[in-house]
């Protein structure tokens, strides 16, 4: 894989009218994306002083972020509507010439801020919940 622009890597929602469809979040300055696993412990008096995890055990979960300038999209209708109701969509993160995780993720948080003599901008927090599917770049 070659360098890529970090611009590229998206952050897209299901359209709620469009099931086929997905939209980008807009206006992003940074975003970020992490995949976790949870290890699992088997440590014992056999494990000669080293840690010891259990294969394929623990938790995975995948978290996605992103921070920019509110541009009064109306994907934020929608995404006001998920975070209140505590909706869990399915989202997809974009990462350029890898491929696509795609899955179930809950709005952790949203936030707005904005400066008097600024721009009005917005960090937005995701959570996995479920399998996410990944689709490498063709």
């Amino acid at each position: 894989m070659a360098a890529q622009a970090g611009k590229d890597l998206l952050l897209k929602v299901r359209d709620d009218e469009l099931p086929n469809n997905f939209i980008a979040v807009g206006g992003f300055r940074s975003n970020s994306f992490t995949i976790n696993g949870e290890g699992v412990d088997i440590t014992n008096k056999d494990s000669a002083g080293f840690k010891e995890l259990l294969d394929g055990a623990g938790v995975r979960s995948v978290t996605a972020s992103g921070t920019g300038v509110f541009m009064d999209d109306t994907i934020f209708t929608q995404i006001n509507t998920d975070v209140l109701a505590g909706s869990v969509k399915t989202w997809q993160v974009i990462i350029p010439g890898f491929g696509i995780y795609e899955g179930g993720f809950l709005i952790t948080s949203v936030e707005f801020a904005g400066e008097h003599n600024g721009e009005a901008t917005y960090t937005i927090n995701l959570e996995s919940s479920g399998a996410i599917v990944f689709t490498a770049a063709a």
